[in-house]
């Protein structure tokens, strides 16, 4: 199958539907691609939905999503349900953006146990930002995080690192909330950071396997890189923010340009030179073997709560730090989500009123549809 305009990662997946065997030799990998190449085809099935609002009762047939959390397709209403619950748990202070990277070395290592590996990057980061933020030199109080796990380059190549939010501030032992330095526009030194951050994640590799000293020498020679950006001051930067990393994947299909003589020609983004676009091509079956790189091991969790965001705290601390510092006001304005929203009036609610399997809709379903 050859496609320019409209290609999609599905298609080169179907392309080589009878040979994934033998470029990806993971079968857990290969059942999620399998999933992927599925969406949204009559082999999901499907559903018939009516629309409610009483002037337009349009009636519409899809077919059945993937619901793959790797699925260019599928991530969308996700994202919106998942930054209107954040939304709700914001803090009335800024956040800080920082970057967790892992160094090339550890690349091999992440292919071979990739749990292990992102385990220990999420155990580590938090420890790191936990430790500094009980220190009373730059904070004294337990701060709180939440980190999403990225695994590619724009490239597709493997470049574990965790984007992560940080309140400019923690809570006290006595229960006060306090700004971080320069009354919350400085987190914590980012040097210092990035060598703790090196040698307690290599402290945490040696208890879990034998580390090979040529590894450990290369690990400690090389300089890892914690990134601290500005923090955000308005709720719209740190909104935008989730919204941009929560639910992404490892490639949209808006980047694939076209899928011809065995090759696929993407967009990516050189930051070497501040981002600019460039278009890379590589041959399908390189493709698949790099974006099966970034399929996570089964039931692994790739956003994570801390301190005083995590799920069995962040209610309590909410509750004490709304009460000195004030609530956080929510944008007023906000687009009404899409999902489920009829694409005819723009305003009723589709409900499903008839499912179906790979056989197609029900006879008596068929003529109401072609109406």
């Amino acid at each position: 199958m050859s496609t320019k305009g409209n290609a999609e990662l599905a298609h080169i997946i179907e392309n080589h539907r009878d040979n994934l065997s033998g470029i990806i030799t993971n079968s857990w990998k290969t059942r999620t691609l399998y999933a992927l190449a599925n969406c949204r085809t009559a082999l999901m099935g499907g559903h018939i939905d009516k629309c409610n609002e009483a002037s337009c009762g349009k009636i519409h047939i899809s077919y059945n999503s993937c619901r793959n959390r790797h699925c260019p397709k599928c991530q969308g209403h996700l994202r919106e349900r998942w930054i209107a619950t954040r939304e709700k748990e914001l803090l009335n202070v800024s956040y800080f953006h920082l970057v967790f990277t892992l160094p090339s070395q550890l690349n091999q290592l992440t292919i071979e146990q990739p749990e292990l590996v992102y385990k220990i990057l999420f155990n580590v980061s938090w420890q790191v930002l936990h430790d500094f933020g009980q220190n009373p030199k730059y904070l004294g109080a337990l701060t709180g995080m939440i980190a999403v796990l990225h695994s590619w380059g724009q490239n597709l190549s493997l470049h574990p690192h965790l984007h992560c939010i940080v309140p400019a501030g923690g809570v006290t032992k006595t229960g006060k909330w306090k700004h971080s330095q320069s009354k919350g526009k400085f987190l914590f030194p980012v040097k210092e950071m990035s060598k703790v951050f090196r040698a307690k994640f290599v402290a945490a590799l040696r208890k879990e396997i034998h580390l090979d000293k040529a590894l450990a020498g290369k690990l400690f020679a090389k300089r890892w890189v914690v990134y601290c950006k500005q923090p955000f001051f308005g709720a719209k930067q740190v909104i935008e923010y989730l919204g941009r990393y929560s639910h992404k994947i490892a490639i949209s299909n808006s980047r694939i340009l076209s899928i011809e003589n065995d090759t696929v020609a993407f967009t990516a983004k050189d930051y070497r030179k501040a981002g600019e676009k460039m278009v890379l091509t590589l041959s399908q079956k390189e493709f698949l073997r790099r974006f099966a790189l970034h399929i996570l091991p089964k039931g692994f969790t790739r956003i994570r709560h801390y301190g005083i965001l995590s799920s069995s705290s962040k209610k309590r601390y909410k509750a004490i730090i709304d009460q000195q510092i004030g609530t956080f006001k929510r944008p007023e304005e906000k687009s009404p989500t899409l999902h489920r929203r009829c694409p005819a009036c723009k305003k009723g609610i589709l409900q499903t009123v008839c499912t179906f399997d790979q056989r197609g809709p029900p006879i008596n379903w068929i003529s109401q549809i072609i109406k």
